[in-house]
């Protein structure tokens, strides 16, 4: 599942100049010139981040912390880039200075809670989510519901899991995510025609499906016995995946 879904990277993190921290010195036309030169440059970060244009993303926020080094946005966008590059104790650093300068950030806390629950702190995430839901003002609530539902799963809260995802799917129907999410709770479950059914739904959104989705398809078929559409998911595992751990999975008969 981890392989499909990704940190959420929200436009609205890098709006609201006036509020993304003030403990530098100068005029207000200073000020503002200077967040403004900030926000500019945590953009470009950002653009390049999803286009894992690392190095080049780094570059500019560097430029962005330059201009005005209060600048929140541009903390949790080197969070997020330097936990993909890995660099877990700096990503953290990174998110709690943002968190210090901007708390009511909805984007940041679940962008955060989403990084601790990818390195094993799944239990400790959740609170990271509830935080984010906390704001009323948060645009895209379904998000946080995802990912708390996910991480709800992994720490072993399986109702809370399921209720989460549910809420997502509630407020934005057909979102891909959670239709998927709910897919896989089922299929642990033991509900393996409502996994089949969450994930036809899911599919349906998402035509291009990786190695992860493919081999949760092989198995839900396998367990409903659709021997034709099993066939048919572990072919395309076979051909585009073959290298693949779920591919090792699936010739090993698992």
């Amino acid at each position: 599942m981890n392989q499909y879904l990704k940190l959420f990277l929200i436009v609205s993190l890098l709006a609201g100049c006036a509020s993304a921290g003030g403990g530098s010195s100068g005029t207000p036309q200073d000020l503002t010139h200077a967040q403004a030169v900030a926000k500019v440059h945590t953009e470009l970060a950002a653009s390049y981040y999803e286009r894992a244009q690392y190095s080049i993303a780094l570059q500019e926020i560097g430029v962005a912390l330059q201009a005005y080094g209060d600048y929140a946005p541009a903390y949790t966008v080197r969070a997020m880039v330097r936990m993909v590059l890995r660099e877990d104790d700096k990503a953290d650093a990174d998110f709690r200075h943002s968190l210090r300068l901007d708390n009511s950030s909805s984007e940041t806390h679940n962008n955060y809670g989403w990084f601790m629950c990818q390195r094993g702190r799944s239990k400790e995430s959740l609170a990271q989510f509830q935080e984010a839901l906390s704001n009323p003002l948060y645009s895209t609530p379904e998000k946080a519901y995802v990912n708390l539902g996910l991480c709800s799963k992994k720490a072993g809260l399986m109702k809370q899991a399921e209720s989460n995802l549910q809420r997502a799917l509630i407020l934005r129907p057909g979102m891909p995510d959670a239709l998927y999410g709910l897919a896989d709770w089922s299929y642990d479950s033991g509900d393996y025609a409502g996994a089949k059914s969450y994930f036809l739904r899911f599919s349906q959104a998402v035509p291009d499906l990786n190695a992860e989705q493919l081999w949760l398809a092989v198995r839900i078929e396998r367990k409903m016995r659709d021997r034709n559409s099993e066939a048919s998911y572990a072919l395309q595992l076979r051909k585009y995946f073959p290298d693949s751990r779920e591919c090792q999975l699936l010739m090993q008969g698992e």
